[in-house]
C-alpha cells in the first residue's frame, strides 16, 4: 500500500467518525453555508495568471515545513501579496492541518480558498461549504470517473468551484466533464516523485480551453511560471515554495513581482 493509498483509507475512516458527531443538517446550518462562493475561474479569465499560493503546515516526505506563523499571518501575507487565491490544506494526520485553518483563512482574507483535502465523500464538500471554502480539490488518481462526477456535480450544486489534479493523460482523458472548472497537472510523478515541467507541457494540448488551466507542484522559481505561460497555463499551485521560507507572505510578493 503507497503513501496515496494509506492516507485514502484513513481518510474513509475518519468521514465515518466525523458523521456520527456532526451531521449534515448542522453543516448545513453554518453561518458561512449561505455564502456566495468568490471565483477563482473568473478571476484568472480576466489576468494574465494567477499564483494559487497554499497554507500548508508539513507533508508526509518532509515533516514539518514551517509552524512559526499563525494562519491569519500567512494567508493576509499571500492577500497582499497579490494572490490569486490561497490553498488550505485541512488534513491533519498527515499535513497537520484542520478545517478550522480554513474557517480561520476565510475570517481574514477575501480572495479564493481552495479547501485542499482528499475528497471521497459528498459530506467533506458540505463541509468545505460550511467553513467557506470556494471551491474544492478533486484527485483524479484516486477517483473513479463516476465519483468525479457524483462529487463535481454535488460541489456545483452547493456553489463552489471545482479543481480536478491529474497526473496522465490516462487520468486525464477518464475525467473530463463540464462540472469542473479548473484542471491541474500535477509535475510530481506520483510513483516516483520525481518532478518534471515536462508533465505539464505534454498534458495541455490534450485540455479543452473551456477549462482553466493549471499547473502544480516543481514552480519553485518564476522562470518556471515564465515558461509554462505560452503553453496556455494561467494558474499555477505553489504549495511549500513559500511556506518554507522565514516570511511567506514576503516571498510570494518578491515571486510575483518577478514574473512581471
Amino acid at each position: 500500500m503507497n503513501i496515496l493509498d494509506k492516507i485514502i483509507a484513513d481518510k474513509k475512516r475518519e468521514i465515518i467518525l466525523k458523521k456520527s458527531i456532526i451531521s449534515t443538517r448542522q453543516l448545513e446550518a453554518s453561518g458561512l453555508f449561505e455564502r456566495t462562493p468568490l471565483s477563482l475561474y473568473k478571476y484568472l479569465q480576466r489576468k494574465p495568471f494567477g499564483i494559487i499560493t497554499e497554507h500548508k503546515r508539513r507533508s508526509p516526505s518532509k515533516a514539518i515545513i514551517n509552524q512559526s506563523f499563525t494562519v491569519e499571518e500567512v494567508v493576509k501575507g499571500y492577500e497582499n501579496a497579490g494572490a490569486a487565491a490561497i490553498s488550505v490544506l485541512t488534513d491533519g494526520k498527515y499535513f497537520g492541518g484542520s478545517l478550522d485553518d480554513l474557517l480561520l483563512a476565510r475570517a481574514a482574507v477575501n480572495i479564493p480558498l481552495l479547501r485542499k483535502e482528499f475528497n471521497v465523500d459528498e459530506y467533506q464538500i458540505l463541509e468545505a461549504k460550511a467553513y467557506g471554502a470556494d471551491l474544492i480539490l478533486l484527485i483524479a488518481a484516486v477517483l473513479t470517473r463516476e465519483k468525479i462526477r457524483q462529487l463535481s456535480e454535488f460541489a456545483k450544486s452547493l456553489g463552489l468551484e471545482v479543481l480536478l489534479e491529474v497526473h496522465s493523460r490516462e487520468e486525464l482523458e477518464k475525467s473530463l466533464m463540464p462540472s469542473l472548472d479548473l484542471i491541474g497537472v500535477n509535475n510530481r510523478n506520483l510513483k516516483t516523485f520525481d518532478v518534471s515541467l515536462d508533465t505539464s507541457k505534454e498534458l495541455v494540448e490534450a485540455i479543452p480551453d473551456d477549462f482553466i488551466k493549471v499547473s502544480e507542484s516543481g514552480i519553485s522559481h518564476p522562470d518556471a511560471v515564465k515558461e509554462l505561460l505560452p503553453h496556455g497555463f494561467k494558474g499555477f499551485l505553489i504549495g511549500e515554495n513559500f511556506m518554507k521560507t522565514e516570511n511567506p507572505g514576503e516571498a510570494a510578493k518578491t515571486f510575483i513581482k518577478q514574473i512581471g
